[in-house]
């Protein structure tokens, strides 16, 4: 059956608001350089007060790699939950603007929609706090099977992990893809993620994905090693392709016994790193949603990244397409 998508990804649906900051700011707010957080509605409140002028963006892991996938050109749909307000409408506008469909019915009642206070540091490291808001109300019945059936690949945010229910969405999307013959992709998301959840991970990986992201130190925690080699080939073995980034020493696609290894695309200056491993991941799926050689899909995901972190904000700013296209790819 011919896939109406490329790429539908389940996932967080945030609103960034991302503003420079020094570490003296982040040990006066108790923030751990380069982590994710979750904090409650009253310690946003404050955060957001303390925090230097920013600017506001439509976020969220997933929700980023499928603007990636939509700036390359490909066929997105998204499935995350927003609260029936602006920020909620805010996001929705964002996604359709991009090509993006988004169907998933916003929450009437409870929490506010999601959203996450990054400050970054002169040395590109981004710092998140996130409030998750209506992002945890997302239920299997979000989950349209209309869209994972007919979605080539479908991408889910590890950070959703968390929630039980959300959790039980992602089983629900698993059961729906491979019933139809199409893929399943996870993205591990946060080393803090994968400490909380290690074994039902573990599980799910084994059993439901055929493609996992994971970077240098969600690897190795996942497999509780400092061997970067060893946890790859560990994960290697538990799933088709496991596609692992490296920050500025590129990425190792390792898929069926065979290793490849991807450098990073050069940049001028790095500005922000929020969303390198987004887009590296938008890159790698359009490609492989094209039927493009791994060696490619790295490629594509590594020029994506290097062209988020040129500038603030976690989705790209010009054409990834026609980036492409300049770069031979």
């Amino acid at each position: 059956m011919t896939a109406l998508y490329d790429v539908a990804g389940i996932g967080n649906a945030i609103v960034d608001v991302i503003a420079q900051c020094d570490d003296a700011f982040l040990a006066q707010e108790g923030l751990t350089k380069g982590s994710m957080a979750l904090i409650d509605p009253a310690r946003a409140a404050s955060l957001y007060d303390a925090m230097a002028s920013g600017i506001e963006a439509s976020g969220g892991s997933a929700a980023n790699t499928l603007a990636g996938v939509a700036s390359f050109g490909g066929k997105a749909a998204f499935i995350g939950k927003v609260a029936d307000d602006q920020l909620g409408r805010v996001f929705r506008h964002d996604m359709q603007a991009i090509g993006c469909a988004f169907t998933t019915s916003p929450l009437a009642e409870g929490p506010a929609t999601a959203q996450s206070l990054i400050n970054v540091t002169p040395d590109a490291q981004r710092t998140m706090s996130t409030y998750l808001g209506a992002c945890v109300e997302l239920t299997p019945a979000d989950v349209d099977p209309a869209i994972i059936e007919a979605a080539q690949i479908s991408y889910l945010e590890g950070y959703l992990f968390d929630p039980p229910e959300a959790r039980r969405a992602f089983a629900k999307a698993a059961a729906l893809a491979h019933g139809a013959g199409r893929k399943i992709s996870m993205t591990l998301s946060d080393s803090f993620m994968v400490d909380r959840h290690r074994g039902a991970l573990m599980g799910f990986i084994e059993t439901q994905c055929e493609i996992v992201f994971a970077n240098e130190s969600e690897v190795c925690s996942l497999f509780e090693t400092t061997d970067f080699d060893a946890a790859v080939k560990a994960l290697a073995e538990r799933c088709e392709i496991a596609a692992v980034t490296r920050s500025e020493k590129g990425s190792v696609i390792a898929s069926g016994g065979s290793l490849h290894e991807i450098s990073a695309y050069p940049v001028e200056k790095v500005v922000d790193t929020t969303g390198a491993g987004d887009q590296y991941a938008a890159g790698f799926l359009y490609g492989l949603s094209q039927g493009r050689p791994l060696p490619v899909c790295g490629q594509l995901g590594s020029l994506a990244a290097a062209e988020v972190i040129d500038h603030y904000g976690p989705r790209p700013q010009v054409s990834l397409r026609d980036l492409a296209r300049k770069n031979g790819l």
